[in-house]
């Protein structure tokens, strides 16, 4: 079964920037489709940025013209590039990646915090 490990979360001044990685265990070369979730407490989860192929993004009025999804297939690895966050973006945020050979498989989840 392939795994998903995230890191680069933690605590950020409001304007601040992240970069959240999220590296599989097996090639991403022939997946399906990749996306990051966020879940704030008390909130239901939120798609906050997808790669649904290769050639095209999308991402919710929320973050756009903020964050940023990316794919680097020689390190199996997804990004999500964050910047100008808000304590509104305050999540754990989780990545996704629908495998051809195994479905979807999410990641652990990596606390992101907004604070002054």
């Amino acid at each position: 079964q392939v795994q998903l490990v995230e890191s680069g979360g933690g605590l950020v001044q409001p304007g601040g920037s992240l970069r959240l990685s999220c590296r599989a265990s097996a090639s991403i070369y022939n997946t399906l489709a990749m996306a990051w979730y966020r879940r704030a407490p008390g909130k239901d989860g939120e798609l906050v940025a997808a790669l649904p192929n290769r050639s095209d993004t999308s991402y919710p009025d929320s973050v756009k013209g903020r964050f940023t999804i990316a794919r680097d297939d020689a390190e199996n690895t997804v990004y999500l590039q964050m910047d100008n966050l808000k304590p509104e973006d305050t999540a754990v945020y989780f990545c996704n990646i629908k495998f051809q050979n195994w479905g979807d498989v999410w990641g652990q989840g990596t606390q992101v915090t907004v604070t002054a």
